[in-house]
Order: structure tokens, then sequence, then C-alpha cells
């Protein structure tokens, strides 16, 4: 066995607090439960669960040591990542309130939020730097592959990660759905988001290497 059962828990349950801290990640499925239900929070969390596969990879791969390395390429995408979060801030503020017959058709598809999930993790570098410093913790070069045992920790962490923010989706949407059909709770829940999204893209601006 590549890596003992009593890492892989201690790894497994350090990812679980992990998932629970408040980070852009999190906050963003639950801005996004909360703005279009239960189930658009679930497909973001998909999204980030599979921009977790391309860092796990990147990492897995030396590529990350890449943008670790190059102030540029670092650079270049936090700013990509801060775009596109001003982009959302500017959807949501734009959403305003709507009404009960307006609900009746959702704003985004699963595709668009399962995609949103995606470029908003790969764009933040700062989570292949983290799992640069973090999965390596846990490898034992004496245990066999060194690239098996980080994508079987990167796994493990994607598994956590999805329990971690399905829950926080469906307790975000549970809160949003009793306000949904009030117009003017509902623009103060799309304020809100635009506003985290802005808070974010700032969060990510003045991240440093």
């Amino acid at each position: 066995m590549m890596i003992d059962t009593h890492t892989m828990l201690a790894f497994f349950s350090t990812a679980i607090i992990l998932a629970l801290s408040p980070g852009p990640d999190n906050l963003f499925v639950m801005a996004q439960a909360a703005q279009n239900g239960r189930k658009a929070g679930i497909f973001v969390t998909f999204g980030l669960s599979t921009g977790l596969v391309g860092h796990t990879v990147a990492v897995a791969l030396g590529l990350a040591a890449l943008v670790n390395s190059s102030a540029f390429a670092f650079t270049i995408l936090k700013y990509i990542g801060a775009a596109y979060l001003i982009y959302l801030a500017w959807q949501a503020f734009r959403a305003g309130g709507s009404t009960a017959e307006k609900r009746e058709v959702p704003h985004f598809s699963k595709g668009e939020l399962y995609r949103r999930g995606i470029v908003m993790n790969l764009t933040n570098p700062k989570v292949s730097l983290f799992f640069m410093a973090f999965l390596p913790q846990f490898v034992d070069p004496a245990g066999g592959s060194v690239t098996m045992q980080f994508f079987l920790l990167g796994g493990l962490f994607i598994l956590a990660t999805i329990l971690v923010f399905g829950a926080i989706s469906m307790l975000a949407g549970g809160v949003g759905e009793r306000y949904r059909n009030s117009p003017g709770a509902q623009s103060v829940v799309n304020r809100v988001a635009a506003a985290l999204f802005v808070g974010l893209a700032l969060k990510l601006v003045l991240t440093e290497r």
C-alpha cells in the first residue's frame, strides 16, 4: 500500500477542517446557493472539485512549480480570476430583486454553474501553491510512486471538499429559499452576493506569492 491508513485518515480529517474554514471557495458556494438555490451550489461545488483535479495534476507533474517561480504567471492568473469575480459581482448586482414568477426559470444553466466553479478554482494560484505545500507532508517516497500518492491525496481532498461544500449548499440554499419569493429580500441577497464577489476579487488581487 502506498499510503498507510493512519496517514490517509489524518489527511482526510485535516482536509475536512480546511474545507470548513472560511475561504474564497466555500464562500463562493454559499453565495451561489443562497442566490440561486441548493442545486446551484451543488453544481458549483462539482465545478470547484473539477478545478481541484487540475491543481492535483499540476502539482503531481510539477507544473505548479512554474507558477510559483514565475511572478508574471502568478500575477496574470490572479488578475484573470479577479476579473471573473468582478463579472459575477456585476451580474448579481444587476439581477436585483425578482418575483416568484420570474424564478420559475433558473437564471443559470447547470453547465454555466459548473463552469463558474471550474474558472473560480483554476484562476486562484494560491490553490496550487497550497497543494504544493500541503500534499507533500503526507507523501512517503519509500511508499512507491510519488506521483500516484499525489493523485490519491488529491482525490481524498476532493472528496472532503464535495462533502463539506455540498452541506454548505444545502444549508445556504435552504436559507435562501425562505426569502426567494420576496423581491426585496432577493434584492438584498443579490447585493450581498455582489459585495462578496467584489471582496473576493480584491483579496485575490492583493494576494502575494
